[in-house]
């Protein structure tokens, strides 16, 4: 089983990739699609739109969140492919992780025109 670091490598790697052949500014699906095929070719599990519900007192709400990539059922990635991010975008990962129980997170913009300057990692640290 792959650590979460090592699996944020791979969506990482394969995010340049995908980057660098088809450029910015295209519709955040197809920067869903073509990196969990990248991620898939190495080996990796990864659904796309998973559903996590959250928990509201004694309920549960299946009405949640998507993540939009879960890599290894271990970390979540968020896409995006505006102009810039906004400091919510990076809230929202953090909820995610929080809800969902996962430590690891990756928000990605691929509106950016360097995909370096689009990329944030967000952690959660859980009790022992």
């Amino acid at each position: 089983m792959k650590t979460e670091n090592e699996l944020a490598k791979m969506v990482l790697d394969a995010a340049f990739k995908v980057h660098t052949n088809l450029g910015p500014g295209l519709l955040e699906s197809v920067y869903e699609a073509v990196p969990a095929y990248e991620v898939a070719k190495n080996g990796v599990a990864v659904r796309r739109q998973v559903p996590v519900p959250i928990r509201y007192e004694e309920l549960s709400f299946e009405e949640g969140f998507r993540a939009d990539l879960l890599a290894g059922e271990r970390v979540i990635v968020e896409l995006k492919s505006v102009e810039k991010l906004a400091a919510v975008h990076g809230k929202q990962v953090f909820t995610q992780l929080q809800l969902s129980g996962h430590r690891l997170g990756l928000l990605i913009n691929f509106g950016e025109e360097h995909l370096k300057d689009g990329i944030k990692r967000i952690a959660n640290v859980l009790p022992d």
